[in-house]
């Protein structure tokens, strides 16, 4: 699977004051601002709209604009798909302050997948747009408006607000790759840098045995791949889940927080919690760490276009 890991570098033109978590803001604002740069209609909903398989909005927000309906997603080990996967995540600043001051600088992260890397310009023409908007709560009559100055990729400058021009990226192929059998990995800690939203037996969990995020691992690197990728990778679906549930907790500083973020599609608050905190498991480990590795780079759980779901994992 294609994988752009881009970083966004921005100034602040007014006080803004911000969410605790920034992903409900930055993914909110970008969505109106892309549908506002491609819609040629001017319509509230897509569905049903003459321009929709060749739209840009549409083959961001809506997968089946891609035609991934084509391309079988088969059910494997009992994983259940509810839905397709969105070819891009936002990574949010993660830092708590609501209050940011007019001239401060921030960066946020944009990641995607597969072919929505060749649509990187209009990602960076809606962020554009999304900074003279503003974002966050109104001071004084405005929202947080910013420049945005730079976009990176890795070490590289491909984009300056001087030069007005977009170099093309580097992209990296991102696969699962064989696991190793030497029994190195006994031990490893996850922390969840953001709140990782996830169901299981059709409930949202605020604990998470091994087997819980196995499944969730699983589940994000099957549909990513099938839909973005070359297809779904050959893995012991069922085999790699029972086995999961061998690996204990051994040590689990985990806790529920409650996001609030408004939804203007559905004109209301809604709540987007997850879990946070960190958790140590010990068990043989070493299979499951090609798992481990895709997803430390993708997210995890649901609403990850929102920056959920982000993981960091460290093995003794």
């Amino acid at each position: 699977m294609r994988y752009g890991n881009y970083r966004i570098l921005c100034t602040l033109d007014h006080d803004a004051m911000l969410p605790l978590f920034k992903g409900s803001a930055f993914r909110g604002g970008f969505g109106h601002a892309l549908k506002r740069t491609v819609c040629a209609v001017g319509r509230a909903g897509c569905e049903g709209c003459l321009l929709g398989e060749t739209c840009v909005y549409v083959r961001v927000f809506e997968p089946n604009g891609w035609g991934v309906e084509e391309r079988v997603i088969k059910d494997q080990g009992g994983l259940r798909r509810n839905a397709l996967p969105h070819p891009f995540v936002i990574v949010p600043p993660l830092h708590e302050e609501r209050w940011v001051s007019k001239g401060a600088s921030f960066d946020f992260g944009l990641l995607l997948f597969g072919e929505a890397n060749d649509l990187l310009a209009y990602f960076i023409y809606a962020f554009e747009q999304m900074g003279r908007a503003g974002i966050g709560e109104r001071t004084n009559g405005k929202r947080g408006g910013f420049s945005l100055d730079r976009v990176m990729s890795g070490t590289t400058t491909i984009f300056s607000r001087d030069a007005g021009k977009l170099s093309k990226p580097e992209t990296q192929t991102l696969a699962v790759e064989p696991a190793s059998a030497d029994g190195k990995v006994r031990r490893m800690k996850v922390t969840l840098e953001s709140p990782l939203r996830l169901k299981f037996e059709n409930r949202l969990n605020d604990g998470l045995p091994f087997h819980v995020l196995t499944r969730a691992m699983l589940r994000r690197v099957s549909t990513l791949s099938a839909a973005f990728g070359q297809g779904e990778p050959d893995l012991d679906y069922k085999g790699m889940v029972k086995r999961a549930e061998h690996v204990m907790i051994v040590q689990n500083r985990l806790a529920w927080l409650d996001v609030k973020r408004y939804s203007s599609r559905q004109d209301q608050a809604m709540l987007m919690g997850g879990i946070t905190g960190s958790v140590t498991y010990e068990g043989d480990l070493d299979e499951f760490m090609p798992l481990v590795d895709f997803c430390t780079q993708v997210h995890l759980g649901k609403q990850t276009t929102f920056g959920l779901g982000k993981i960091r994992v460290e093995t003794v």
